[in-house]
């Protein structure tokens, strides 16, 4: 058994560079990664698909979480606690409120490059 810390390692997640979310990967498995992201006041990342199901999780702040229907964009506000599913090849993205980060967990199955 293996016990993770997300919020902690979201809290101490680096990024790349200034200009954009850091993350950092807390598992990586076969079957499933498990990536936390911490976004700067008014960071976003852009709505993008995978061909896996992703599960995003509100660890802390608040924001919008993007998704689909049909064949709209809609945004959907988010707090710490919230989860919102994406299906595979659906449309998804996060921007953090303009002024408090957002902490989040993405849940990613299967692994992306994993088996299918």
């Amino acid at each position: 058994m293996t016990r993770l810390d997300p919020l902690t390692a979201a809290r101490q997640a680096v990024a790349m560079r200034a200009d954009r979310p850091a993350t950092a990967i807390l598992h990586d498995s076969a079957d499933v990664r498990l990536i936390v992201f911490r976004l700067g006041p008014g960071q976003a990342v852009a709505p993008h698909r995978s061909t896996s199901s992703v599960q995003l999780t509100v660890l802390e702040g608040s924001g919008v979480l993007a998704g689909e229907s049909g064949s709209h964009v809609v945004d959907q506000v988010c707090t710490a606690g919230d989860v919102v599913v994406y299906l595979p090849n659906e449309l998804h993205g996060m921007r953090a409120s303009s002024d408090e980060e957002l902490l989040l967990l993405a849940t990613i199955t299967p692994r992306p490059g994993g088996a299918h």
